[in-house]
């Protein structure tokens, strides 16, 4: 059974998540767990994908970055699938682990991947640094401060961190914080 798993980082790229699915149902895949979560998030649709493999299934995904987030985290799900006798398909890179090529093109691409990403990060990190030095550079606004009073009345109402955190969209740490404050 041919198994498809597509993720967008923010809730704003529709688009690409109908394209994945599309791309995904496609080749055939049977059923296809998707989400639009960050890489870094937990990853409930993966999971599931994961837990729902059986011998002999693919798990396809149409780009190697909606799948892992580094090396180290592709080599784990690849770990996890071939422990379950499950290949893995990336179609834009036409890349099968069921052959030994497959599987060593994957290693290869992973950190080629990565390091990708990790130059990216790094010019960002200098485009943040040059902005601040020329005072243009602000940051992205405090959403959970502009929050503070309605986290504040909350609490007092005797609702949870965890609660609050939930309502108002924001993180239990953005809560604590929030909380702090006069």
């Amino acid at each position: 059974m041919l198994i498809g798993y597509a993720r967008t980082s923010t809730l704003e790229q529709k688009a690409g998540l109908e394209a994945q699915r599309e791309s995904l149902k496609a080749i055939g895949c049977e059923r296809v767990f998707e989400e639009q979560v960050s890489s870094v998030a937990i990853r409930e649709a993966l999971s599931e994908a994961l837990r729902f493999s059986r011998e002999g299934d693919t798990l396809v995904v149409t780009k190697l970055d909606r799948l892992a987030r580094s090396v180290r985290h592709l080599g784990e799900i690849v770990e996890t699938l071939e422990a379950q006798k499950v290949g893995l398909r990336v179609l834009d890179l036409g890349l099968d682990t069921s052959t030994a090529t497959g599987k060593l093109m994957l290693n290869v691409l992973g950190s080629v991947a990565q390091f990708e990403r990790e130059m990216m990060l790094e010019r960002q990190r200098e485009g943040i640094a040059k902005a601040k030095r020329e005072g243009k550079y602000r940051g992205r606004k405090p959403t959970a401060m502009l929050k503070r009073q309605e986290a504040q009345r909350l609490a007092a109402d005797g609702m949870s961190k965890r609660a609050i955190a939930q309502s108002l969209g924001v993180s239990e740490r953005s809560v604590y914080r929030a909380l702090k404050q006069p």
